[in-house]
């Protein structure tokens, strides 16, 4: 049994509870809700009820785990992210979740798009990059200058297009320069050049 100070007595259930079990109340003698936070649950999830509120089914989690509100399952605490604010110092969200809802917020603020649109162009390609057509397509590409979404390549060839400064005529050289062709201009005048044809 549980000294004086170590226990209190809820008024709704009748049970003696230790401290930890009720929420804190500055109002109160003694610094705490006079019902036990089960109680207050169960009380609020009546009155929800009773005014048409749409209520999250009760799950029992055990010691040292979490519901995640957004895909539903219990998880440990080393899934979750720290959060100071929250009452348990845990994430209302897990990582895995967090982490989803933060490529598709990517993906809507950058390019405008959400992930069942970047799906369908992954599909339309096949699933490869546009430029190489041996990679998986994953990373968006898009012209910096109009912000138009021109299609889904690998890290690689997105990475390529962006040192070439999005510049057609530098992607000409690299392929003339591939195909054997160095680019060589000649000088006309001081200052100019002729570049190959």
């Amino acid at each position: 049994m549980l000294g004086k100070s170590e226990a209190k007595c809820c008024v709704r259930c009748g049970e003696e509870k230790p401290r930890a079990a009720f929420a804190i109340k500055r109002s109160n003698m003694d610094g705490l809700q006079r019902e036990c936070r089960d109680c207050m649950a169960d009380y609020h999830r009546d009155r929800q009820i009773a005014l048409g509120q749409k209520v999250r089914p009760r799950v029992e989690v055990p010691e040292g785990h979490k519901l995640c509100l957004r895909c539903g399952e219990v998880k440990p605490h080393a899934e979750w992210h720290r959060n100071a604010t929250a009452s348990d110092g845990l994430s209302t969200r897990c990582k895995l979740c967090r982490a989803a809802e933060g490529r598709a917020g990517h993906l809507k603020r950058s390019y405008g798009m959400t992930e069942a649109q970047r799906d369908e162009m992954v599909a339309a390609q096949g699933g490869l990059c546009c430029i190489c057509l041996k990679r998986p397509a994953v990373h968006v590409d898009h012209c910096h200058q109009t912000g138009k979404v021109r299609g889904v390549l690998c890290f690689n060839c997105n990475t390529a297009i962006g040192k070439l400064g999005d510049d057609p005529d530098a992607a000409r050289r690299v392929v003339s320069y591939l195909e054997g062709h160095a680019w060589k201009p000649t000088i006309v005048a001081q200052g100019v050049y002729r570049q190959p044809s």
